[in-house]
């Protein structure tokens, strides 16, 4: 228990046979259920997760108040293995699943990687126990110190993938969308539509857009970033565009159930005409700048592309605008640091608003 609250940890494992055991024994001590999913793993992560949770489990103390949704006698780690390979995003399911069905009040996700600090996990749980959010997630951007160890070619990336996600969730303060060192409370998790969200690496943005739509508040957690010799399993290019495409479809389904569906928002006509403007005006600046080419005139069909460019962008500010305030109260706090690593003392928070 920690604070009056059962806390349950999903652990996800994929070709992390080197590191999930200390990731699985090193969980705090007031965890109440640790969720250890192997996403049938082709090496030895599965035998290693069963090895350790029999070890932990014949130390643990009984505490007959929790059942196990799997019919299992584990008490503290409950070994749960997918038959076959379903994506990052499934194996997080499936540990939220167990976990609500097992009564915890505030669940968390740790990689098996060993990327992920126990020492913080306070911290990330903090604003789902204090009531101040539904849903908390490190952040590695927030302070320059907390960057140290990520590498230009990652910040790059995760800056790009953070820009494209306010897009699409509709959290404009918040950062480091791929970051899944997160807390969620069971309610939350009970609300959401979990088959409609992708089984895929692109859980964590996709999850973000229908946390969105519940109207769930959002919590950023400072923290440092951390690599070891893990190696990704992830292809870049094609996780990429597979996301890329994943957030426009977000966008465009966010708009139609916040500003449509649910109740009429201006921000959707702004986003619209904003759309058109800057599609139009591009295409008309490249068929004027290939006229000229040819030697015709392309003069005055480009100054009006040229206005229909402005006009756009013009509208997507305002568009962008409309959205911020509209979301704004569901960002409604940003955890400050007065340093960086586990050892970090928390400042009074901040609020966004």
């Amino acid at each position: 228990m920690y604070k009056d609250n059962r806390i349950g940890v999903v652990i996800t494992a994929y070709d992390e046979a080197a590191f999930v055991g200390e990731v699985i024994e090193t969980v705090p001590d007031f965890v109440d259920r640790i969720y250890a999913v192997d996403d049938a793993s082709p090496d030895d992560s599965w035998a290693v997760i069963q090895q350790v949770a029999s070890r932990v489990n014949e130390h643990a103390e009984p505490e007959p108040e929790l059942t196990v949704t799997d019919g299992g006698d584990a008490r503290r780690v409950v070994p749960i293995r997918h038959e076959e390979n379903r994506g990052y995003g499934a194996a997080v399911k499936t540990g939220y699943r167990h976990a609500a069905d097992d009564g915890m009040d505030v669940v968390a996700v740790m990689n098996g990687d060993g990327q992920m600090d126990p020492d913080i996990l306070d911290r990330i749980i903090d604003p789902i126990v204090e009531g101040e959010a539904d849903y908390a997630k490190g952040n590695r951007l927030l302070h320059p110190d907390d960057r140290e160890g990520m590498s230009t070619f990652r910040f790059v990336g995760n800056s790009l993938l953070t820009g494209l996600s306010k897009f699409a969730s509709g959290y404009w303060t918040i950062s480091d969308p791929q970051n899944g060192y997160t807390a969620i409370s069971r309610e939350a998790i009970e609300e959401l539509d979990l088959e409609s969200i992708t089984d895929q690496y692109g859980f964590l943005n996709h999850l973000l857009t229908h946390l969105n739509v519940n109207d769930c508040r959002v919590a950023d957690v400072a923290m440092s970033a951390v690599y070891g010799d893990e190696t990704s399993s992830i292809r870049y290019v094609p996780f990429v565009r597979y996301v890329s495409l994943l957030l426009l479809r977000s966008f465009l389904w966010r708009l139609k159930q916040r500003y449509v569906v649910q109740r009429f928002h201006p921000a959707v006509v702004f986003y619209g005409a904003g759309s058109a403007g800057l599609v139009g005006g591009s295409a008309g600046l490249g068929a004027s700048l290939a006229r000229s080419l040819r030697g015709k005139d392309g003069f005055s069909g480009a100054i009006a592309s040229f206005v229909a460019l402005v006009v756009g962008l013009v509208a997507l500010g305002i568009a962008i605008y409309f959205d911020a305030e509209e979301n704004e109260e569901l960002e409604v706090t940003r955890y400050e640091y007065s340093g960086v690593g586990s050892n970090v003392e928390r400042s009074p928070s901040q609020s966004i608003e």
